[in-house]
């Protein structure tokens, strides 16, 4: 396990499940943190499989959205698999809206994320 303020990162049957320790992803320093330890995390693990658990969240800056398809683009470039669990209705509006839930496997939860693998 990883951690952070902010971030923890957990291995759980060969998948890294990305989950957070705020309700509220939205001041620049705390995207900025994420950022820096997500994108670092996975150019240096190269994770196969990661789920981003949003569990808890309730709300995030649209500078999230474009982290989240950073990260899904570096987890394409080597064929690794980008998920996102635990969205509530507001921020699953949000995935809606900005059409990234076409772009992204959303799942209800991080167990059903994990029984998809």
């Amino acid at each position: 396990m990883v951690g952070s303020k902010i971030l923890n990162l957990n291995s759980i049957d060969g998948v890294t499940v990305a989950s957070f320790n705020v309700t509220s992803i939205c001041g620049v320093t705390d995207v900025e943190e994420l950022s820096t330890e997500l994108r670092q995390y996975v150019d240096s693990v190269k994770p196969q499989k990661l789920i981003i658990d949003f569990e808890g969240v309730k709300f995030f800056s649209s500078q999230m959205l474009g982290l989240l398809v950073d990260i899904w683009r570096r987890l394409g470039e080597y064929g690794g698999v980008f998920m996102i669990s635990g969205t509530n209705p507001q921020l699953g509006r949000v995935f809606k809206i900005t059409n990234l839930d076409k772009l992204f496997k959303l799942y209800p939860d991080r167990q059903q994320a994990l029984n998809s693998i």
